[in-house]
């Protein structure tokens, strides 16, 4: 399958590389493409990734992944064509963090009765939005047994065949949890969890955790 990484950080790197060792063709969009660094971590790895603007990564993708700073995402997005959007997926990694006051004082540029999941959904109804894969550490992302025993991935978007089909995908990964927490208005809980994960990282001191949810067994009813 074809697709469109949208941001070439730590978290474009891991999921753009998970999907080339799965066989998947991936073009990866940044904003310039003579990054030397980016260049040489293409070279050593030795993926087959392409780079090209965010434009080419939408017109390459069947199904694209938007994973830049929360605060660049829409911008991203928007210097993509329509009709390279239109009836696509779109899996939201990105948090609307604001990181410049420190990890200890980290708020979120957008929050309770909107979020940035939303926010793209709004501005680009032409796509297919699902949030997902935005609480956990983007090695995590990739490799969920990095984390033992079970844990949860949350889910959230407006189109259920939508998110079928990214959990098919996560499945591919290593995925065997999901929460879907309904449409994409969840986006405002799942982005806030970030408040919290950045506490944990600094309690923990290393990223290899993540969310379980644990229920008590419904009564059966008489």
């Amino acid at each position: 399958m074809k697709f469109g990484v949208l941001g070439t950080g730590a978290v474009g790197k891991a999921l753009a590389g998970k999907l080339v060792l799965l066989g998947h063709d991936v073009v990866m969009g940044t904003r310039g493409t003579d990054n030397e660094s980016l260049q040489t971590w293409i070279t050593r790895s030795g993926y087959p990734i392409r780079l090209g603007s965010f434009a080419d990564a939408a017109v390459h993708g069947e199904l694209l992944i938007s994973c830049t700073v929360g605060a660049s995402s829409v911008e991203a997005i928007r210097s993509c064509a329509k009709s390279d959007l239109a009836g696509k997926i779109l899996i939201d990694v990105s948090n609307p963090l604001d990181l410049s006051k420190g990890m200890q004082a980290v708020t979120l540029t957008i929050c309770n009765n909107d979020s940035l999941g939303e926010t793209i959904q709004r501005e680009f109804p032409e796509l297919r939005v699902v949030k997902a894969l935005n609480t956990c550490n983007s090695e995590v992302m990739g490799s969920p047994d990095r984390v033992p025993g079970d844990h949860d991935l949350f889910i959230a978007g407006n189109d259920s065949g939508a998110k079928e089909q990214v959990c098919d995908l996560l499945r591919s990964f290593g995925w065997r949890s999901f929460l879907d927490l309904g449409d994409i208005t969840a986006a405002r809980g799942t982005e806030a969890l970030m408040l919290i994960w950045l506490r944990l990282l600094g309690k923990f001191g290393n990223t290899n955790f993540n969310y379980k949810i644990v229920r008590a067994e419904q009564e059966s009813k008489s």
